[in-house]
């Protein structure tokens, strides 16, 4: 969800130059690399409580405690919100907190295995000296949303006031929701669009596989992905399925139209976050935005207004696929095997696609629907979405192995599908044992998942 506010630039006055930005993200195969994101809830080790902001243990100390390892501060109105370094990584503040690291792109898994073990090391050595801990769900599995402190950025400000206009669980959505996504690379416009439409129809699959959201202060839900449920009343304007991906002409401009007719949140200008919520991008351009009037965009404005969609696949100068719950170390790895495997592999490609070139519009509506609820038995032609996954991660296991792209002990990637594969042939998802472990092992007792699900 955080944005990186762009420099001045030229002024963009026709939709052709917001067309050639998204061309320019085209890159030949052996430039394709894998960027994962991952968030986590930040909780106090003493009592189980989200972390504020302010305060000796709070999410400021945890950031000013990472500048050991080299990260740089960013500053807004004087809060540090955000670290870089010089490794092309950042980490970045959700609304609510939750800690969020946007890893390099990489070009292996095993790169992407090592990122993350590394960057758990560090938040584990500062949590600990600050009593700290830090838990990987895709839904808060306790607090309350009047419990969760906001962070001091101004775009979350805007977005607090404008979500309750369009939705009923925005704010859930920005304060008790955690994601892990993963970002591709694609050569052309037409692969560009494949990989789209086979990422946009599969994004149930990743739901149902990474479901890990089945408790809401501190009770079963009866979701297996409550995360996914909240995004379907956060607001129609943004989210959801898109079905003009799948309809012929189908490209950058037909993308970017899109993108012009989402309401906008903001404008960044000398640091600060300026109101524009509801307003037009078409009348940006035209110098007849409310907000600004007589200004036009730069790249940076388009660049920004880009992450304000929140569709489970989004276009920027790569794919994002943004489907699956939050979890631990070792499906975080799983997720970029999943998609590496699916969309990186020309064989692997050419299956998906075939596989879901007849599926109708009713069909990709019923299994986005469904699969918050329902998870891998949500039902699909006379099977299930168990046996699609089943189907995809086969796929996605010929791509790897195709790849053969090998660690120093010889080990290509296949291996980091293993828990998927587990998942997907036991039809048992993450948030069935959590659930099953909260009834028998746990005895009701909601602490238990900090004391297991911790990293």
């Amino acid at each position: 969800m955080a944005a990186s506010p762009g420099p001045p630039g030229v002024p963009i006055t026709g939709k052709r130059q917001l067309v050639e930005y998204h061309e320019s993200g085209c890159k030949p195969r052996p430039a394709w690399r894998v960027g994962t994101e991952h968030e986590k809830f930040v909780f106090r080790r003493a009592d189980l409580k989200r972390v504020p902001y302010d305060g000796p243990d709070g999410i400021a100390a945890l950031l000013n405690g990472m500048l050991r390892f080299g990260w740089q501060p960013v500053r807004e109105d004087g809060n540090i919100v955000a670290l870089t370094n010089d490794r092309h990584c950042s980490i970045t503040l959700e609304p609510g907190g939750q800690f969020e690291l946007s890893g390099a792109p990489l070009e292996t898994v095993h790169q992407t295995c090592d990122e993350v073990h590394e960057h758990l090391r560090q938040v584990r050595e500062v949590c600990e000296e600050l009593g700290l801990g830090m838990i990987g769900l895709g839904f808060d599995p306790t607090s309350r949303r009047d419990e969760v402190g906001w962070m001091p950025k101004g775009r979350y400000r805007i977005m607090r006031e404008y979500m309750p206009k369009k939705g009923r669980l925005g704010l859930d959505m920005m304060l008790r929701t955690c994601t892990v996504q993963v970002n591709l690379d694609y050569q052309s416009e037409a692969d560009m669009v494949r990989k789209f439409r086979v990422g946009l129809a599969l994004q149930p699959v990743a739901v149902a596989l990474f479901a890990n959201s089945p408790f809401t202060e501190g009770r079963p839900n009866g979701f297996e992905s409550y995360r996914s449920h909240v995004w379907t009343d956060t607001d129609p304007d943004r989210c959801g399925i898109l079905p003009f991906v799948f309809e012929d002409g189908f490209g950058f401009e037909r993308y970017v139209d899109y993108m012009l007719d989402v309401p906008m949140y903001f404008v960044y200008r000398d640091g600060r976050y300026i109101d524009a919520s509801g307003q037009s991008f078409r009348d940006f351009m035209a110098g007849k935005l409310p907000a600004l009037p007589g200004q036009v965009p730069s790249i940076g404005d388009w660049a920004d207004h880009l992450t304000t969609a929140f569709t489970e696949v989004r276009l920027k100068t790569f794919l994002e696929m943004r489907g699956a719950d939050g979890g631990p170390w070792r499906r975080l790895c799983a997720l970029a095997a999943l998609w590496i495997g699916v969309l990186y592999d020309q064989g692997a490609l050419d299956g998906a696609a075939a596989m879901i070139a007849d599926w109708t519009a009713e069909e990709h509506a019923a299994m986005r629907n469904e699969v918050p609820r329902h998870g891998l038995a949500t039902p699909f032609r006379g099977g299930t979405l168990r046996d699609v996954a089943l189907a995809m991660l086969d796929l996605a296991h010929g791509g790897l192995r195709r790849r053969a792209r090998r660690d120093t002990a010889g080990e290509d990637e296949t291996h980091f599908l293993d828990t998927l594969f587990s998942i997907a042939g036991s039809g048992h998802s993450p948030a069935a044992e959590l659930v099953e472990d909260y009834e028998t092992r746990w005895r009701r007792d909601i602490a238990c998942v900090y004391d297991e699900q911790s990293y």
